[in-house]
C-alpha cells in the first residue's frame, strides 16, 4: 500500500525543490524528515510539509506503523506560471512571468 500527499501551486522553482528531493528519496520517512530539518534551504520545509502529511495520511487512512514507512517517489513539476505586466514605451505591455 502506499500513501500520498501532493502539495499544488507552489511558488518555488521546481529546478530548486529537485536539489532538495534528491536527499531523501529512497530513504525512511522519519529518516527523511531529520534530513530536510537540518537543510537549510527554502525547498526543505514545502517537501517536509507534505512529507508530514503523507505520514499522516499512511498512519489514518491506512493504519501503518510511521517506523515502517520509507520515501518510494516524489515528483517535482512545473505548475501555471503568474503573469503581470510592465508598461512600456508607447503604452504597450510587456508581460512579467513569475
Amino acid at each position: 500500500m502506499e500513501a500520498r500527499a501532493i502539495a499544488r501551486y507552489v511558488r518555488i522553482a521546481p529546478r530548486k525543490a529537485r536539489q532538495v528531493v534528491e536527499l531523501v528519496k529512497g530513504k525512511d520517512a522519519q529518516e527523511a524528515l531529520a534530513i530536510l530539518g537540518h537543510t537549510r534551504k527554502r525547498g526543505a520545509e514545502l517537501v517536509s510539509k507534505v512529507l508530514k502529511s503523507a505520514v499522516a495520511n499512511a498512519e489514518h487512512n491506512l493504519e501503518l506503523d510511521k517506523d515502517d514507512l520509507y520515501v518510494a517517489d516524489v515528483r517535482i513539476d512545473e505548475g501555471p506560471t503568474m503573469k503581470r505586466w510592465r508598461p512600456r514605451r508607447r503604452g504597450m505591455p510587456a508581460p512579467i512571468l513569475k
